[in-house]
């Protein structure tokens, strides 16, 4: 007899079964739906009404200022506002995604709208041509919509978030356009929305940068719905007639003839299999074939097309009309004797203690699972509690003679459906379907329960269901802080930290900064310091100007990220004293500090040495800048640079004589500036950029090879060469000019005072043999005699010197030297055997 009921409650339509319950009888009190614009929220989300403007109405017990009032789907009151917003006649209203209620007024002007009736900050304009055109109508999708303008022209918007309106091609109309469907970005080719305008006997699809005319002879048309899934369009004809066509208008898949040729009122798709049409007193439910279902209303109604559905809105209830699901056909159709039935009434004549339970069991044995898991799934799609309830016992009552079934389906089952009965509550007023929670997600209706301010729930939701109940507890906190302005700041802390100790990792810092914008920086202060992760933690401390704090917490970190973050943010906002002041005292800050200052900024670097006294820093420092002219190529030929290179190394200079560690730094410095000066004059009296960045030894072989034995002589005497490197170098420089006369002369003035070793290894370099015999007689070391000859290929003489120094390890060497000339050889090798012979070693 129970199915029997179930069953008396659906109509058939074709081949499916469609049922319409009623939800919830309307809490809103005396509303009449003609008087008002009505925005309605898909999955089950809030309803906007607001007195409609375009209509002459009569007021009762009422202001005269209109107001917003925003309900859930059970018409509980959630918030209001009075309506004040310039820009015209409210055009258009609808819900985005995300639940913000968009108004659009004449001008073109968009308010954005929360589900508390707070105006969002942000407000747009559609455009100077929408305000200069006034918009006339406006079709709505997810977080987009197009506007019309009485100039005929469509301008569209993609996106709430992040406004950009553009307009689409001209379709250039004369007259205003019959009926207007969108085509949503998601379900055409090129990923651009696309506007259906009927007009006269065909179709115009606009697109950004195109119209094409489409489906010539199927109109006119006076009504347009695209399905849910953006493949089909339904339309109704200017003869009456209902046509389902697909939105490239290839042909047509079924044709409905109404009684009237009225257009109606609304028209919406009932999931995939059917259509709605509503006039004023009638709803016609048409499927692909067969006679349509009527439903009669009293009262005016309002269509909100759903994923697997419709829900009907009127002045008294909320109904939803769907396809009744396989599962439910299956056990409630009359007569049915599927397993899923004969299980269903198994468990009937098992509450009746009646033995035709076991008879029936035995039945549908084979089929068992299969019963099981039509009767969890039909619970699923119920609304009704209690026959959730006995569909889920009929499903345990078969599952314990089923040890194959699964037993996580039956527990997530009833899961799903103690989430949906609660959040289908009147008080809560959403009332998702199994199919709608399960597009809509867990998290998402979280979110959505958090931004109604139903925390209680979002937490015990949260947490039956294994999620992170961290968003939760930290919108819970944000939202505390904001109603909680005569409380003080350490009451508040201690409630607001009663509740977070739940949520382990979750991040004080958001709420802390939630704190600091509400204007209360002392909290936001006291609760970032229960902030475990520093990476959050020291931006929002610089954000409440804590600096000090936040450079500790960032040093104790070890993240020099963070470190550096703190220091860019202290040294752009406080006196540079003050800032050297502040590192000083953190080792880990004053080395990250100097180490970015070495690279980029080098005065700011001196000012911190000076400021502590480290003059030796600041003399190191000038150096490397003075080095850094030496890359410049303008730094020479008489360059001023070079002044100005020379005056800082002077600079570095004084500040080593200043401290007695670093005397050689400073004579060396002194040195150094002295040599620049000295070579910045020889290039400026030579013209020859040579001398400048050359050590002494260079600069005074140049001057020589220039024949300036002047400026050498001085060079010599300003640095103090001794005698010894002096004749070394103006050897190899006369003989680098081959200047051998003057090298003779120079040779004879006295005795060289290291020898003539100079003058032998400058020829012998410079590959004069004749000029190197001169001076190898002279030298007086046997050694050095006997390797000059060989050098010079003369094998004898070389032996001879050899001779003299008794070496034999010598004459080995010699052998290698002259090993190319085998004559050379056997001499050597025969001293080497003599002396040998002689014990020589």
């Amino acid at each position: 007899m129970a199915a029997v009921s179930v069953a008396a409650e659906w109509q058939l339509l074709y081949n499916r079964y469609y049922r319409k319950p009623e939800i919830y009888s309307m809490q809103w009190g005396r509303m009449d739906l003609t008087r008002h614009r009505v925005a309605c929220a898909p999955f089950g989300g809030p309803i906007a009404v607001i007195r409609d403007d375009s209509k002459i109405v009569q007021l009762y017990a009422e202001s005269a200022r209109r107001k917003l009032h925003i309900f859930n789907s059970a018409g509980v009151l959630l918030a209001s506002t009075v309506w004040d917003r310039p820009g015209g006649r409210l055009v258009g209203m609808a819900w985005t995604d995300d639940l913000a209620l968009v108004c659009v007024v004449q001008d073109g002007t968009v308010y954005r709208y929360d589900v508390h009736a707070e105006l969002f900050s942000t407000q747009f304009s559609m455009g100077k041509e929408c305000f200069e055109q006034n918009v006339v109508e406006c079709v709505f999708w997810g977080n987009g919509m197009i506007c019309l303008t009485e100039g005929n022209q469509i301008f569209c918007l993609t996106d709430f978030k992040n406004p950009s309106p553009c307009k689409l091609a001209d379709p250039a109309l004369e007259d205003y356009p019959l009926c207007v469907a969108v085509i949503e970005p998601q379900y055409t080719m090129h990923g651009n929305v696309e506007v259906l305008l009927g007009v006269g006997d065909h179709v115009l699809a606009v697109e950004e940068d195109g119209v094409q005319q489409l489906g010539v002879g199927v109109g006119p048309l006076q009504k347009m719905a695209v399905s849910p899934n953006g493949k089909y369009l339904a339309a109704f004809t200017h003869d009456g007639r209902l046509l389902v066509i697909p939105t490239d208008f290839s042909r047509i898949i079924s044709e409905y003839s109404c009684e009237s040729a009225l257009p109606p009122e609304q028209i919406a798709w009932c999931g995939m299999d059917s259509v709605l049409l509503y006039w004023e007193d009638m709803l016609l439910m048409v499927g692909p074939t067969g006679d349509p279902v009527r439903y009669l209303y009293d009262e005016p109604v309002i269509l909100i097309p759903e994923c697997d559905g419709v829900r009907i809105l009127s002045n008294s209830s909320m109904e939803f009309l769907q396809r009744v699901p396989d599962s439910s056909v299956s056990i409630f159709q009359i007569g049915s004797t599927r397993p899923a039935a004969l299980l269903y009434d198994a468990l009937e004549h098992f509450d009746k203690r009646s033995a035709k339970a076991d008879e029936n069991l035995r039945m549908i044995r084979s089929s068992l699972p299969e019963a099981v898991e039509a009767c969890i799934d039909a619970a699923g799609h119920e609304f009704d509690v209690s026959r959730q309830r006995t569909l889920l016992r009929a499903a345990c009552y078969g599952r314990a003679f089923c040890s194959q079934f699964p037993r996580d389906r039956f527990q997530d089952m009833c899961k799903i459906l103690r989430v949906l009965n609660a959040v289908r509550n009147h008080e809560i007023g959403i009332p998702l379907s199994i199919q709608q929670y399960k597009l809509l997600t867990a998290p998402v209706l979280i979110g959505r329960l958090v931004n109604l301010y139903h925390h209680l729930l979002a937490l015990r939701i949260s947490e039956y269901i294994n999620l992170n109940p961290e968003v939760v507890i930290t919108h819970w906190a944000c939202t505390k802080i904001s109603a909680s302005a005569s409380l003080n700041d350490a009451s508040l802390l201690e409630i607001l930290l009663d509740k977070l100790k739940l949520c382990k990792g979750i991040s004080y810092a958001s709420i802390a900064a939630h704190a600091d914008n509400s204007g209360r920086r002392k909290l936001a202060a006291m609760l970032v310091n229960h902030e475990p992760h520093p990476s959050k933690q020291v931006p929002l401390l610089l954000s409440i100007g804590e600096e000090d704090s936040a450079l500790i917490k960032a040093t104790e970190s070890g993240d020099a990220d963070l470190v550096y973050l703190v220091l860019f943010h202290i040294w752009h906002k406080k006196p540079s004293l003050d800032f050297f002041g502040t590192i000083n005292a953190r080792p880990m800050a004053r080395d990250l500090f100097i180490s970015y200052a070495r690279c980029y900024k080098h005065e700011v670097l001196k000012d911190y040495f000076l400021s502590t006294g480290q003059l030796q820093e600041v003399a190191f420092l000038l150096l490397k800048e003075s080095w850094e002219f030496e890359k410049n190529p303008m730094a020479s030929k008489g360059s001023p640079l070079q002044g100005a290179r020379i005056r800082l190394i002077e600079q570095a200079q004084k500040l080593f004589a200043e401290t007695r560690e670093h005397n050689f730094e400073s004579k060396a410095a002194e040195e150094h500036a002295k040599l620049l000066r000295l070579q910045h004059e020889l290039e400026v009296s030579t013209k020859q950029a040579i001398f400048v960045g050359s050590s002494i030894s260079d600069t005074i072989r140049t001057c020589i090879v220039l024949g300036n034995h002047r400026a050498a002589t001085r060079v010599r005497t300003e640095f103090k060469v001794s005698d010894k490197r002096w004749y070394w170098l103006k050897a190899f420089a006369l003989a680098t000019v081959r200047d051998w006369d003057t090298l003779e002369k120079f040779s004879k003035e006295r005795r060289p005072p290291g020898g003539y070793k100079p003058f032998v290894e400058a020829c012998i370099d410079a590959d004069e043999k004749s000029e190197a015999l001169k001076y190898i007689p002279k030298l007086t070391d046997a050694r050095e005699k006997s390797e000059a000859y060989a050098r010079i290929g003369m094998a004898k003489e070389a032996a001879d010197a050899a001779s003299q120094a008794k070496d034999s390890e010598l004459f080995s060497r010699l052998k290698l030297t002259l090993a190319q000339n085998a004559a050379a050889s056997s001499i050597f090798e025969g001293w080497r055997e003599r002396l040998s012979f002689q014990g020589v070693h």
